[in-house]
């Protein structure tokens, strides 16, 4: 059976008032929106689902259009206006298939710019029409009305000009709200551990001796051939050095390496906070954040996500208190902007949700700066401490012999804000994020090598110490 016969069987097992093509748009229109939510709010899809289901909307709006070509062009115009959204949506998450973040983002500014004043075309036109239609009805007489060049808040001239004044202002403000709205939409976001087990202990080298024994050969010693055999019992020992994992990396007990208050769906995440005032985005691109996760992935075993997740910081507050991430991400090399809500959702996540920040200096003498007086802000009671490489965040599952830096901007040892033991916030001062991005900035192996043994340590470290307070507050 073909395919479209198939569809038509499909659509016709459909009670009859859903048969019709406004009621499968608006079925589809349901669907895109859990699609769009799923997308900025819960993550549950990988990202090449989500693609599959944004470019759905291409039949879609092939369908309509066909239908309405013979249309009046007003109509036609209602059409393609109706899928600018689904299709700059579909703009927008093309990019991130190969992690265009700052593509996806311009992208999604400028479409927004062209959904202003979409919009905006539309609302005057509307105002105009309605306009022209209660003038000439005579019964209709309300002061009051915005439809009615003579409205006493109008004045007594330029009537015209103060009705199209009053649309642009209330459409800009009610845009404004919607837009904050949708750029603020959290939901209930869960962030969950993989369940497992293991010990928290250092990865060994495991020196293998093997034994290679040559060949023997078997010589006429009457031959008029005169070579050099090597001896008979010829015996020689190769020194193998192997990296291995003798143990599984996690805690508590189970098959698999995990952490006891994980679960079966649960994987680690990497989060990148987007804030304003700076290159949050540094390095995304060049994929920084997804190998520290792959390399997180197969150093320990652990389940991973399959993309990082740049998110706004206002979002940290949508996770319930035993679902938080239980690190962030922050870089950049410019200024850092935080507004009062902000700094109260970090201070909040921080100490209440036991998550930890992990800063790294992008580029720049003065980001150090900006971040120290961020988090003087976010904990204005803790001090800033030296981590110095005896500190377990060093030694677990790596022993760093020094501290990888990239590109040096002013110190050499990292920072950190201790809360009962705890380390809350984590600062670096070599553009780590560098490292890892692909081709490794050219830096050599043993530099970006420390540099992801750094990134698994602070990540195991921050899920270590957030299942630790989980079973501590088990009920």
């Amino acid at each position: 059976m073909l395919p479209q016969q198939k569809i038509k069987d499909l659509c016709s097992r459909l009670p009859r008032r859903l048969r019709s093509p406004i009621s499968l748009t608006g079925i589809y229109a349901a669907f895109w929106c859990l699609l769009w939510i799923d997308a900025h709010v819960w993550f549950w899809l990988n990202r090449w689902l989500s693609a599959i289901g944004f470019i759905s909307v291409v039949p879609v709006l092939f369908f309509w259009v066909r239908r309405h070509r013979k249309s009046s062009l007003l109509i036609r115009r209602g059409v393609l206006s109706a899928f600018y959204l689904p299709v700059w949506q579909l703009a927008v998450q093309l990019p991130l298939l190969n992690f265009s973040y700052a593509l996806s983002i311009s992208i999604s500014q400028i479409g927004t710019i062209g959904a202003f004043f979409l919009g905006l075309g539309w609302t005057a036109w509307g105002i105009d029409h309605e306009t022209k239609r209660v003038s000439t009805n005579s019964n209709y007489s309300h002061p009051w009305d915005p439809r009615r060049l003579s409205a006493w808040y109008f004045g007594k001239k330029n009537h015209k000009l103060r009705q199209s004044l009053l649309t642009l202002v209330s459409y800009t403000i009610l845009f404004s709200i919607a837009a904050f709205i949708l750029t603020r939409l959290s939901g209930c976001s869960v962030y969950e551990s993989p369940l497992g087990g293991g010990d928290s202990i250092q990865l060994k080298q495991v020196v293998k001796i093997q034994k290679v024994i040559n060949k023997k050969f078997v010589i006429n010693p009457y031959s008029s051939v005169l070579f050099n055999p090597p001896p008979i019992d010829d015996v020689k020992l190769e020194v193998l050095e192997v990296t291995k994992h003798l143990y599984q990396i996690g805690q508590g007990k189970g098959d698999s390496t995990g952490f006891s208050s994980g679960t079966a769906r649960g994987k680690v995440r990497f989060i990148r906070l987007k804030y304003n005032g700076g290159d949050w985005e540094q390095d995304m691109d060049r994929g920084s954040d997804l190998n520290l996760l792959t390399e997180y992935g197969v150093r320990t075993g652990h389940p991973v996500s399959d993309r990082p997740e740049p998110m706004e910081i206002g979002r940290l507050k949508s996770f319930p208190k035993r679902k938080s991430p239980p690190i962030v991400y922050m870089t950049g090399q410019e200024g850092i902007s935080l507004s009062d809500m902000e700094i109260q959702t970090m201070r909040r996540y921080l100490l209440e949700h036991h998550g930890m920040l992990f800063g790294d200096n992008g580029g720049s003498s003065g980001w150090e700066g900006q971040f120290v007086s961020m988090m003087k802000k976010v904990l204005p009671r803790v001090e800033t401490i030296d981590v110095y490489l005896d500190h377990q965040i060093h030694q677990i599952p790596y022993q760093l012999p020094r501290l990888p830096i990239v590109a040096p901007h002013g110190r050499s040892n990292a920072l950190g804000w201790v809360v009962d033991g705890r380390l809350v916030a984590y600062y670096h001062p070599g553009d780590i994020g560098d490292a890892w991005a692909d081709g490794h900035s050219g830096v050599k192996r043993e530099v970006w090598e420390s540099s992801y043994q750094l990134g698994v340590n602070i990540i195991y470290y921050a899920h270590s110490e957030y299942n630790k307070w989980l079973e501590r507050t088990k009920k």
